[in-house]
């Protein structure tokens, strides 16, 4: 990538401002830790209340502070983790091995229409293209999803990993890698859970038999225009949860609820970046939302980036749940498929604008 191509340019209110206004004010999103489900969870210790964070203790603190995260910004940080470092350390020198690659021993490997998984170079988001290039892998080695967006449609395809022959280590790391941030996002997923009054298992079953969920291994090249272009543009995770590592660079931007403005994610070492999807603000019926985001590039360092999507089986039918809803907090959304939801997003034939234009508002119901 050298100079930047008009397909990579941003509308100019899309575009990064390098100097944030109140710069000097912005918060960070919220750090967690995570060291006290080292001790088991205990789901009558679990719950949360209506107190602060700094008003109850233990485990309770712990899913107090996860509820409040979620309802405030929608995103945090968790430290202590229990994913091992020395595989976090591992998968990202595989990626930067891989992305070292020549393009054409990378292109090898390189998605298309038939296999979505793989290795792209032209991401798009809002139908301009995004200054990286990336590599997707399933949790599960292979899963099921609908082979058409169409309602009548009952036909399934296999979607299958494909991996590149160097670095010879790279799909045990991954693999290895990809089934530790399971068993975290898992974790999370029963907080949350918690944190709405449920069990801590409530969503489970929904990731069983066959989900849907994917690692991606995201390079940033240095861009010679970094005021023009984004790594990523501004956008939702469609999903439930994204768990995502980063290196020690920065460039992830959350967009703030209190006042809309863009607020940097300063690298913690160690730590993961959670960010609740539209699925989960479906569950809590907008208790929780799914907050905007975006990567911006600079002109001097590379960036490397793995987030973790986790997204549930085919079958799944996406709805607030009933245990939250009253007569004074009526559902919201309608009901949909996440397969067909997925396959819809992921249409060959859909101009990619009005695809990615298929979000979570589309379900809504009018009050």
């Amino acid at each position: 990538m050298g100079e930047v191509d008009p397909a990579f340019i941003q509308a100019i209110d899309r575009r990064p401002n390098p100097k944030p206004k109140n710069s000097s004010l912005i918060d960070g999103i919220p750090t967690i830790d995570l060291s006290a489900l080292s001790t088991g969870l205990e789901e009558n210790d679990l719950r949360e209340t209506d107190s602060s964070p700094s008003d109850v203790s233990g485990h309770a603190k712990l899913v107090s502070e996860i509820g409040h995260a979620c309802k405030n910004w929608g995103f945090f940080q968790v430290v202590n983790h229990g994913v091992p470092l020395e595989l976090g350390r591992k998968i990202e020198d595989v990626a930067k091995k891989f992305f070292e690659l020549p393009g054409e021993e990378k292109r090898k490997v390189k998605r298309d229409m038939v296999n979505a998984l793989g290795y792209h170079d032209g991401e798009h988001t809002k139908n301009v293209r995004d200054w990286k290039e990336v590599f997707d892998f399933l949790v599960e080695d292979q899963t099921a999803v609908p082979a058409s967006h169409e309602p009548g449609d009952e036909e399934l395809r296999v979607l299958t990993n494909q991996w590149p022959q160097y670095p010879p280590e790279f799909r045990e790391v991954c693999q290895e890698y990809a089934q530790a941030v399971e068993k975290l996002a898992y974790k999370l997923l029963g907080l949350i859970a918690l944190s709405l009054g449920q069990p801590k298992n409530r969503f489970d079953d929904y990731f069983k038999d066959h989900q849907t969920s994917l690692v991606r291994l995201n390079h940033y090249p240095p861009c010679p225009s970094p005021h023009l272009a984004l790594g990523v543009g501004p956008h939702k995770d469609a999903g439930a949860l994204t768990v995502l590592a980063q290196d020690d660079v920065g460039g992830l931007e959350v967009r703030r609820k209190s006042d809309g403005e863009w607020s940097p994610v300063t690298p913690t070492p160690d730590a993961y970046i959670i960010n609740v999807g539209d699925i989960v603000q479906v569950w809590s019926n907008d208790k929780y939302e799914s907050v905007e985001h975006r990567v911006v590039v600079n002109s001097e360092k590379e960036r490397f980036s793995i987030p973790f999507f986790f997204f549930p089986a085919h079958h799944v039918m996406v709805k607030p749940l009933e245990e939250l809803l009253s007569d004074g907090n009526p559902a919201k959304y309608r009901e949909y498929n996440w397969g067909k939801f997925y396959a819809t997003r992921n249409r060959s034939d859909f101009k990619k604008q009005e695809a990615e234009n298929i979000q979570i508002h589309h379900f809504k119901l009018p009050e």
